[in-house]
């Protein structure tokens, strides 16, 4: 479900202009659903989600194919080595983990085109782009968190807590006196 949503998420992000027209920036949801599946998942997920996931983002962006994929898996990897002491529970964790996540894979990516010797444009726009993608990527994580959890409650099989007690039988304590 955590791979078809990428696609998805990646499908959304170009065909729909809008918000990158109104906002002049694009709002990337990848890192957000990088934090879900490292949170919750295992390092094979979170692996391919990383490959895949910059694979698609890259085929459909100016970026040189492969440029997103070891950002996404260092932020996937220092987040899934430190998973079991997050409280990924909580929105306010959620929103912070997600902002760091979409602040650092784009300078990472700048990073990776410099020394690679290719010329992004930078400039000032490039701080309002960095900006608009980092708030839009931690709005957009507890989101799919939300999301995620639906999916699971609605899809997902939820077993049947049985217990041996029933409430219409009488338990008789103390001794015996016939």
């Amino acid at each position: 479900m955590i791979l078809a949503f990428a696609f998805l998420a990646v499908f959304a992000e170009t065909v729909f202009s809008a918000p990158r027209n109104l906002l002049g920036a694009q709002i990337d949801l990848l890192p957000g659903l990088m934090v879900f599946a490292a949170l919750n998942s295992d390092l094979v997920t979170v692996s391919l989600l990383a490959v895949l996931g910059g694979l698609g983002y890259d085929s459909l962006s100016a970026n040189p194919l492969g440029v997103s994929i070891l950002p996404l898996m260092l932020v996937g990897f220092a987040i899934h080595l430190r998973h079991d002491l997050i409280l990924r529970g909580l929105p306010f964790a959620q929103f912070v983990l997600g902002a760091a996540a979409s602040a650092l894979v784009p300078v990472l990516v700048v990073v990776l085109l410099l020394n690679g010797g290719k010329q992004p444009l930078l400039g000032w726009g490039s701080l309002w782009q960095w900006i608009v993608m980092t708030a839009g990527g931690a709005a957009a994580t507890p989101v799919m968190f939300a999301f995620f959890a639906w999916c699971d409650r609605t899809l997902g099989y939820q077993p049947r807590s049985e217990t041996s007690f029933r409430p219409d039988r009488e338990i008789q304590r103390g001794r015996n006196k016939e």
